[in-house]
This record gives C-alpha cells, structure tokens and sequence, in this order.
C-alpha cells in the first residue's frame, strides 16, 4: 500500500502535469504561428536563438534557485522536440 504522504504528493505533481499540458499546448500554438512565418526548411533551426533561449533560461533559473543542469536538459529536450515537430509540419 502506497503510504498517504506519497499518494499527496503525486496528487499534486498530477495537477502539475496538467499545468505543464496546457503550456505545451500554448507553445505549439506559438510555433505554428512562427512555422508559417519561415518560408525555408533550413530556417527551422537558428543556433543563435537557441544559445540566446538555453542563456536567458540558465540566468533566470539562477536567479529562481533552480538547478540549472534540470533546467538546461528539459529546454533542450523541448527544443529538440519542436525542431523535428517544425520538420514535420513544414508545408511550404
């Protein structure tokens, strides 16, 4: 039997999980608008924003006394996802 304390817990990081879908959903409606603005394939990936959205996030977890090496892995992995989901539904 899970113990009280730790089915709370997970109630909790549940309606989180829900928060963060909701997010993602807001994100990829942003992306969409900004793929219909890229009129090449090879605009998808701009390693300068890129190194500009891993720094700001670096500077604002330090400054939220977040774990910046969490931080960094879960934005690249976000990146990396959004990159292959704008491959994906590149239509021009």
């Amino acid at each position: 039997m899970i113990n009280k304390k730790l089915h709370k817990i997970r109630k909790k990081l549940d309606k989180l999980d829900d928060k963060f879908l909701h997010l993602i959903k807001k994100r990829t409606l942003l992306v969409n608008q900004v793929l219909l603005t890229k009129k090449f394939k090879n605009q998808i990936i701009d390693k300068n924003r890129i190194r500009q959205i891993l720094s700001n996030i670096k500077a604002k977890s330090k400054r939220k006394n977040i774990d910046t090496k969490i931080s960094n892995e879960i934005w690249k992995s976000m990146i990396r996802a959004y990159i292959k989901y704008e491959f994906r539904n590149f239509k021009k």
